[in-house]
């Protein structure tokens, strides 16, 4: 029996920046989509807010598309009658809700030439604010070490994959980034940069999480140096509580009937927590704009 392939943990801005497609000789060997760091990726493991979810097909034999939102971008997923299991989850799930999602990557490539990409779940399951934290910290984690590795090869001007494994790097890494290297140049590493600086600001909202990037993506320059040991697991800690955890902790505590809390209620609490009305209001929309919360009605407010 084949064994399954691993899971990815891997931002969107990776994912559809990845447009090259390779399957092995046999009728049976896997597809696999090669990103420009060198990440060989077949299944991946996503997690975020669903924000759509629509049927395109009929009662009978549905065909579900949805979209889930990450800090750092957009994912699209498509659920077909040969994925049961997650079809009917997908029949069930509200949005916006928080979700992670196990499945296989799909390239799709339009009569323009533009190459799209859609992950096709076979698992779709409700998580929570601290599950989506983890996640993304695997998915910054794992995106810093290829960054990291994708430096150390270009550190030889003629890397192959035999000199990447005199470096030290095993067969298949050597291989898919050599793949990489060849097929999409050299990456830009200031994009990947500022994705791991954009899910480290909301992780560590208390911390001025600042690599150095404009916050104008069109004044970043193509090439960022990476510096080695500049960040370490240490630096993706969790800090003491800040203002928006304690709105979050308000929301929980006073949502009794599950159907979300009164703004001027939230205003009321937050105010002996030393949090002002325009606090309150400014927290409010950040929540709102990181998927966390949502208004279930006028005036009202709600943890997903």
């Amino acid at each position: 029996m084949m064994a399954r392939e691993a899971a990815w943990r891997i931002f969107p801005g990776e994912l559809t920046a990845s447009t090259i497609e390779r399957k092995g000789n046999d009728e049976k060997s896997p597809t696999y989509v090669l990103s420009p760091l060198g990440a060989m990726i077949n299944r991946v493991m996503i997690a975020g807010v669903l924000t759509e979810v629509e049927n395109k097909g009929s009662e009978d034999e549905p065909l579900w598309n949805g979209r889930i939102n990450d800090p750092t971008g957009n994912y699209y997923i498509s659920v077909g009658r040969y994925q049961p299991e997650a079809a009917a989850t997908m029949a069930t799930l509200e949005t916006p809700s928080l979700v992670a999602v196990v499945g296989k990557v799909r390239t799709y490539t339009s009569n323009d030439g533009r190459v799209f990409i859609s992950i096709r779940p076979e698992r779709i399951v409700n998580i929570t604010e601290e599950e989506r934290y983890a996640w993304m910290l695997d998915a910054s984690k794992s995106l810093w070490e290829r960054l990291l590795n994708i430096k150390k090869a270009l550190s030889d001007p003629n890397a192959s994959v035999d000199s990447l494994k005199q470096m030290g790097f095993d067969g298949h890494d050597a291989e898919s980034i050599t793949m990489a290297l060849d097929t999409y140049g050299v990456p830009d590493s200031s994009r990947y940069l500022k994705i791991i600086q954009t899910a480290l600001r909301f992780l560590l909202p208390n911390n001025e999480v600042d690599f150095g990037l404009p916050e104008n993506e069109s004044d970043i320059p193509d090439e960022i140096d990476i510096p080695n040991n500049s960040l370490k697991s240490s630096d993706f800690g969790k800090d003491a509580e800040s203002k928006e955890d304690i709105i979050l902790r308000i929301l929980q505590e006073l949502d009794n009937d599950s159907r979300g809390v009164p703004v001027d209620e939230i205003k009321r609490r937050a105010e002996a927590e030393g949090i002002t009305e325009t606090e309150v209001e400014e927290l409010s929309s950040a929540l709102m704009d990181k998927g966390l919360v949502y208004e279930p009605n006028l005036n009202y407010l709600k943890i997903i």
